[in-house]
């Protein structure tokens, strides 16, 4: 039999994970997935931050928990997955959406900085969905959901590090698929444009660089962060179902241009 349209796009009795969720891209994310029916895990570092979204979350008939952690450390990012499986279970989805951005011109560029930027952005996303992926596999489904960039494939001043840390996320989802597809386990990632968020900061502060950046779209305006509801969900439902390994821009058309 067919499912219907409506149910493919269900994440009733599903429970996601999402990093970096007190702000941003994260914090949206967290939210379109609760309004699509999942339980609801929130990590990231400022509590007051998550405590506020899962009040929101509840406030609106949904269910979430809060975790503050601190993902730069890889090594104890396996502590914080267990955590996160005694909130509501098995996980069935991760959103990898912490991130940094240092804004360093090359010759600024420190092993320190360096790291840092690789740790967060490449290495917590691996070894945070290698812990969870065992409870992805005993419950027969899982959804990986990167969050890539305009700079996996475009070269920004002062982005070198960053760069290259996204750049590699994009051969990550790759490698992650090509791992774990055959267990019911898709991994893709989301590549936005030029969204309104703490890290982008820098350019929606400045009039002239805003209006750059909307200017190189195809659609002449940057994104909402409404903008990312429907790939999120898509992604993570069982819509998806033979999409594995993608890397999907949301960019306004930045990058066909």
């Amino acid at each position: 039999m067919t499912p219907s349209v409506s149910s493919l796009f269900d994440l009733n009795d599903r429970t996601a994970v999402v990093t970096g969720s007190s702000s941003g891209i994260g914090e949206a994310i967290a939210g379109f997935l609760a309004d699509a029916g999942a339980r609801v895990v929130l990590v990231a570092r400022r509590q007051d931050r998550l405590d506020a979204l899962v009040d929101s979350i509840k406030r609106d008939g949904k269910e979430a928990v809060a975790i503050a952690a601190d993902l730069s450390d890889v090594e104890n990012v396996s502590k914080i997955a267990e955590r996160c499986q005694k909130g509501f279970g098995e996980v069935h989805i991760l959103v990898n959406a912490a991130g940094v951005n240092l804004r360093q011109p090359a010759e600024d560029v420190t092993p320190q900085s360096w790291n840092q930027t690789i740790q967060l952005n490449l290495s917590t996303p691996f070894f945070f969905a290698q812990a969870l992926v065992p409870g992805m596999k005993a419950a027969g489904y899982g959804r990986i959901i990167n969050i890539a960039s305009l700079q996996s494939v475009r070269a920004f001043p002062d982005g070198i590090a960053y760069g290259a840390s996204k750049g590699g996320v994009c051969q990550l989802t790759r490698a992650m698929a090509e791992a774990w597809s055959s267990d019911g386990i898709t991994c893709n990632a989301i590549a936005p444009g030029f969204f309104p968020t703490e890290l982008t900061a820098p350019v929606f502060d400045d009039n002239e660089r805003r209006r750059w950046a909307a200017d190189q779209t195809a659609i002449g305006r940057n994104g909402e962060l409404k903008d990312l509801a429907g790939i999120s969900v898509f992604l993570a439902s069982p819509a998806s179902d033979y999409i594995t390994g993608q890397t999907i821009f949301v960019d306004g058309g930045f990058t066909a241009r």
